[in-house]
């Protein structure tokens, strides 16, 4: 019994310790610098960390890149296929001219400037976490002493006090928004479940030791309107409901996942779909310009590239998201990948997995830009517009910016791609006089 009352004493201690010195502040929007000094703490050892990798690294493969692994191992030749052949020889077919389908071929079998857009972002340097682009060994015993008390940090303290507050932040949104949810509809109401939903995401954050840097904040998204961002990871959401709320669009889950929606959903205008519902490409549409239309409704909130993509790029956008109407706010968000890898591979991690890694990682730190809203022009259709708000966010965030649909993460190429390639060849050759 003793053993029961100390172990009573002690968590009813540490949630006393985490309510008011984490949770409370973090619902008011107070800082008591906590946060702050765990950051210069942090940056400061991993630039100890770096430089002294830096001075040990004298065998070759030791040596730290001088370039972006981002960039790749390939020098690319961006030339139109059209210029590059008529470099060869003539513009009449020759047999020379497969050795440019053969060269991208070969680029594509190295390194597939899409499929690795689906893997983690490779770091210059350690960050003493597991993850990084170069296989170091023991260097030193400072560092290995400093990475020891990193893990023991990380998952002995960090990890236990993440978890509380997720389960915090969580349980307190689905209780805030179920009692907002009986409320009569109207001002109160609303007002109080945009309370609830910004104290829980600010608790949320806490949870991930989130440090955010929002710019241009007169361009945030107003009511009626529809913001869209580029996609990194399921705590996107989060990291922009912490500075404003967003009606939600989305499939309908089961499971924790599920709790959530039903009990959110009657505080504030969510649109959730069930899974025959949203292959509904008409009905989808219908339900986001209904709500569009109510200028007192929350701006949605939609991801346009359909998968996460890793912090390096933005993909293709879908152009249903741009055919509903009204005033676009487009979003850019950069994860700094030194602290922590927010990037989700759902192809190879589930969804506690991911969490786990989050979690024990050392901080979630990213940069959010806020453009000003476009609208689509009268000689535009939707594909053009998309195209045109995706290459504002890809310039803003300083992402290479792909024309390749996300799908590809899954799916196979599709044969009209390769059809296209087809096409533009035998249009240059008819155009040249090769052919007729």
């Amino acid at each position: 019994m003793e053993v029961v009352w100390a172990v009573g004493q002690l968590g009813a201690a540490w949630l006393a310790v985490v309510v008011g010195l984490v949770v409370l502040p973090s619902a008011l929007g107070i800082s008591l610098g906590i946060s702050e000094a765990y950051m210069w703490v942090l940056v400061k050892t991993l630039e100890w960390a770096t430089i002294r990798l830096q001075k040990s690294a004298k065998k070759p493969q030791l040596q730290l890149p001088r370039t972006p692994a981002a960039n790749g191992i390939i020098e690319r030749d961006e030339t139109p296929m059209e210029k590059e052949i008529a470099l060869l020889h003539r513009a009449d077919f020759e047999f020379s001219h497969i050795f440019y389908f053969c060269r991208k071929g070969f680029e594509a079998i190295v390194e597939d400037e899409v499929t690795q857009r689906f893997s983690s972002e490779e770091l210059l340097s350690w960050n003493l976490l597991t993850r990084t682009n170069v296989n170091f060994h023991y260097i030193s015993l400072k560092l290995t002493v400093v990475w020891v008390i990193g893990v023991i940090v990380r998952y002995c303290f960090l990890l236990p006090l993440r978890f509380t507050l997720a389960a915090i932040g969580i349980t307190s949104m689905i209780v805030g928004t179920t009692a907002v949810g009986q409320l009569p509809n109207g001002s109160v109401k609303n007002y109080l479940s945009e309370v609830v939903h910004l104290m829980c995401s600010r608790i949320l954050v806490r949870a991930l030791s989130g440090t955010i840097h929002y710019h241009n904040k007169e361009n945030r998204p107003r009511k009626g309107g529809i913001c869209v961002a580029n996609h990194t990871s399921p705590i996107d959401a989060i990291i922009l409901t912490n500075d404003g709320c967003y009606a939600m669009v989305g499939q309908v889950h089961g499971g924790l996942m599920g709790i959530i929606q039903r009990a959110t959903v009657k505080a504030c205008p969510h649109v959730w779909f069930e899974r025959s519902e949203i292959k509904d490409r008409h009905l989808v549409t219908k339900r986001l310009r209904e709500h569009v239309a109510d200028k007192s409704k929350l701006p949605i909130l939609i991801f346009p590239e359909g998968t996460c993509i890793n912090n390096t790029s933005v993909m293709m956008f879908k152009k249903g998201s741009f055919e509903i109407g009204g005033t676009i706010y487009p979003v850019a968000i950069k994860y700094d990948p030194q602290f922590g890898d927010a990037f989700w591979n759902s192809s190879k991690y589930n969804i506690v997995s991911y969490l786990l890694r989050i979690m024990t990682s050392w901080a979630i730190v990213c940069n959010v830009w806020y453009l000003p809203p476009m609208v689509r022009k009268e000689d535009e259709d939707a594909v053009q517009f998309a195209n045109r708000v995706r290459s504002a966010i890809a310039r803003q965030g300083g992402l290479t910016e792909l024309p390749w649909d996300g799908g590809l993460k899954r799916a196979k190429v599709k044969d009209t791609f390769k059809e296209e390639q087809q096409k533009n060849y035998s249009k240059m050759l008819v155009r040249n006089g090769s052919v007729g």
